[in-house]
């Protein structure tokens, strides 16, 4: 018998249950349908990556199969494509991982209504989560809105140990098949390595040279302390159960302090899970109520890293070069949006999605949410973020700023403003004032 493996953010061989459960009904038909809905969406940087991702994907089918039968990659709406695929190849399941996105689980259950008017199957089997959205609840079912609690559950309910690639495979092929695009990257826009091997050893080089000291490297955008890993995540080149697998083979605080980062990521994933409509509207609906300036030439200045406040645009620039930002960054140039700019998080988070290569929905708006103050354990509003200081603090030597804004390279103190766009500690009076007026 023959099934069919529906890639989607599995682009993985190892540790891939769905690809499992496929190869044990016999032929398998590795598949990926190009969305023109998520296509289209997407920013340059992630159809790019996604492409690279796609191709190494198809060289490892390849090699398995003595170069036949590689990804058979279709375009249109999977509803109608992922069927007409599995009819030609005669296929009685087809095999996912489950998507517990808001577009994907509603896509996933219009394709599994199209595949049983037809008599096939979908079957879903695991997620891109260690524990999957949903999974982890209350003692009376309702979802967690906090994570310390939801930490403490996900980590006692635990996760399967991590599967080895399929073996002996026939991997068959449809007629009407597309390349991939190739996405042409801006100018000074350059993107990590794809690929599952790629993954795999950007791994293992953070947990040989650097998961040490993790815990007290990770907020120094300044020097190499985080795993970089997000990417890999997002598009599945590797799986959180085998970060999680390597990490219960390490001791001390920096295994500890990743695997909550690993929590977070599913917390979020979780929230949007039960709560759909957050990736757009307030968690917590009374900050709509706030007052909010329109986006204007000032917030076009944030986009390109022209605020005169270095460790802002130091991470605006970094976004726009590698489609990429350390997450401590994040939290500043969200903060000065937010509070210096009083611009609503909305369009900051559509920018990061528009160039993040590792661009998440859950983890990308829960995370803009966070620092607006209306998110899950959300940083209190009258946390207003100084970028003065936060850059003193956690770039102390001044290298991550010369790095991304060269034109300071030679400054004794790179953290100084110089022409700033606004005055930093009128804006926050002004931020506080706004958020006065709404809780009264």
């Amino acid at each position: 018998m023959t099934s069919v493996m529906w890639f989607r953010r599995d682009l993985r061989l190892a540790d891939n249950p769905a690809l499992l459960e496929a190869a044990a009904d016999g032929d398998v038909l590795p598949l990926f349908v190009q969305d023109p809905r998520l296509w289209g969406a997407a920013g340059v940087s992630r159809r790019a990556y996604l492409g690279d991702a796609l191709r190494s994907l198809d060289a490892s089918l390849r090699s398995r199969s003595g170069g036949e039968g590689g990804l058979q990659v279709v375009r249109g709406d999977p509803v109608r494509r992922v069927a007409l695929a599995a009819r030609e190849v005669g296929a009685a399941r087809v095999h996912v991982a489950a998507d517990f996105g808001p577009y994907g689980a509603s896509r996933d259950r219009a394709v599994e209504q199209a595949l049983a008017e037809h008599g096939i199957e979908l079957v879903r089997t695991g997620s891109p989560y260690a524990v999957s959205p949903g999974r982890v609840t209350k003692a009376d079912g309702s979802p967690y809105a906090v994570f310390t609690p939801f930490h403490k559950a996900w980590s006692d309910h635990g996760w399967p140990a991590p599967v080895d690639p399929p073996r002996a495979v026939t991997y068959v092929t449809v007629g009407d098949t597309a390349d991939v695009p190739e996405t042409t990257l801006p100018d000074g826009l350059s993107l990590p390595t794809a690929g599952e091997a790629a993954a795999r050893r950007r791994w293992r080089s953070f947990v040989d040279e650097r998961l040490a000291d993790y815990g007290r490297d990770r907020d120094r955008p300044g020097i190499p302390g985080t795993s970089r890993m997000s990417v890999h995540l997002k598009w599945g080149e590797i799986h959180p159960r085998t970060l999680l697998a390597d990490l219960s083979e390490a001791d001390g605080a920096g295994a500890t302090t990743y695997r909550a980062e690993i929590a977070w990521r599913e917390f979020y994933a979780d929230v949007l899970h039960h709560q759909p409509e957050t990736a757009r509207d307030y968690l917590r609906p009374q900050f709509a109520r706030m007052a909010y300036d329109e986006p204007d030439e000032l917030f076009a200045r944030w986009q390109n890293g022209t605020t005169g406040f270095p460790i802002v645009d130091a991470g605006m620039r970094e976004l726009r070069a590698t489609g990429w930002m350390h997450n401590r960054v994040r939290m500043i140039v969200a903060s000065f949006l937010v509070k210096d700019l009083h611009v609503e998080w909305q369009h900051g988070a559509r920018h990061f999605m528009q160039w993040l290569v590792d661009g998440d929905l859950a983890s990308n708006q829960h995370g803009w949410q966070w620092t607006a103050g209306s998110g899950t354990d959300a940083s209190p509003f009258f946390r207003v973020f100084n970028p003065v200081t936060q850059g003193k603090k956690f770039d102390p030597d001044g290298g991550y700023v010369r790095r991304w804004v060269p034109e300071l390279a030679d400054a004794v103190d790179p953290h100084t403003p110089v022409d700033p766009i606004v005055d930093h500690a009128e804006e926050r009076r002004e931020a506080l004032a706004r958020w006065e007026r709404i809780r009264r």
